[in-house]
């Protein structure tokens, strides 16, 4: 029986392979260990998790790939929180970039990059990540992520800086003022799950020109932080997994283009991907 993971900030999408090769679906909150510590994780996967699960997995298989788990430290967070759960369980954890690599690139080189929450990316060579631009977080970095498409519209929202017809259709909907947003920024948990979930305002008046130039140019701070660093950026293609990726595709494709960069996959999760790898096939 193999349990497989791919969780985000905000989500986590779970497929059970039981023994009899019959694929189960479950979904609950993204981890990170980063702003989740071992007994918070725990107590979701046991409120959350566990209930759905419509098949034993105390002696599964398990491979987690999530944001965060890029150093031993993080990794242990999130492993001794499912070796709880998962009693004699075999528990395997990895970072969500090599969740990325396997879902876009398989065995062939690319840059696989991360566009959801928040972002992230690398060029494999067909064997192993060989080279990997570091990801600084959403305070100091993510650029082209959800949280960075939200937090540039709320900057330019309280600076004044947003057409009068945007500004007031937001305030409208959210009803929130300078109080609101920098109490939820500075003192709430998830501050960027919070500034992610403006990107779907962006998105659903992205025919507006004022989004598609906030985008546009969210994506091009991507492209020259990440992207264009690598050093076959022209010579493999480019990929992506992730709801920003997916969701505003045809800029993203335009943005890579007009860097002459070679666009391949933009899949919204990589969840069945992985599901294939690990069922081998």
């Amino acid at each position: 029986m193999i349990l497989i993971a791919d969780s985000g900030s905000t989500k986590t999408d779970w497929r059970l392979i039981d023994d009899q090769k019959q694929i189960h679906q479950y979904s609950t909150i993204g981890f990170s260990p980063y702003f989740q510590d071992t007994e918070t994780i725990y107590a979701e996967l046991k409120k959350n998790l566990l209930p759905q699960l419509q098949h034993p997995a105390s002696q599964a298989d398990i491979f987690y790939y999530g944001t965060g788990c890029s150093n031993p430290e993080k990794i242990k967070v999130v492993q001794d929180a499912l070796e709880k759960a998962f009693p004699n369980a075999k528990v395997e954890v990895n970072h969500d970039l090599l969740a990325a690599v396997r879902a876009l690139c398989g065995t062939n080189a690319g840059i696989a990059s991360i566009l959801g929450t928040g972002s992230n990316s690398c060029y494999f060579d067909g064997k192993i990540i060989a080279e990997h631009v570091d990801s600084l977080g959403f305070i100091l970095g993510d650029e082209g992520s959800g949280a960075h498409i939200g937090k540039t519209f709320i900057t330019a929202y309280l600076n004044k800086e947003t057409p009068a017809h945007l500004s007031k259709q937001f305030y409208d909907r959210y009803k929130l003022g300078l109080t609101d947003i920098t109490d939820a920024v500075y003192k709430q948990p998830f501050p960027n799950r919070f500034l992610a979930s403006f990107s779907k305002y962006v998105y659903q008046n992205i025919k507006d020109q004022y989004m598609i130039d906030l985008v546009v140019n969210c994506f091009n701070q991507f492209f020259d932080k990440h992207i264009c660093k690598y050093t076959k950026h022209k010579e493999v293609p480019f990929h992506c997994v992730g709801s920003v990726g997916f969701y505003f595709s045809d800029l993203l494709r335009k943005v890579a283009e007009q860097r002459g960069v070679q666009v391949g996959k933009i899949i919204e999760t990589p969840i069945a991907a992985l599901t294939l790898y690990h069922a081998g096939e």
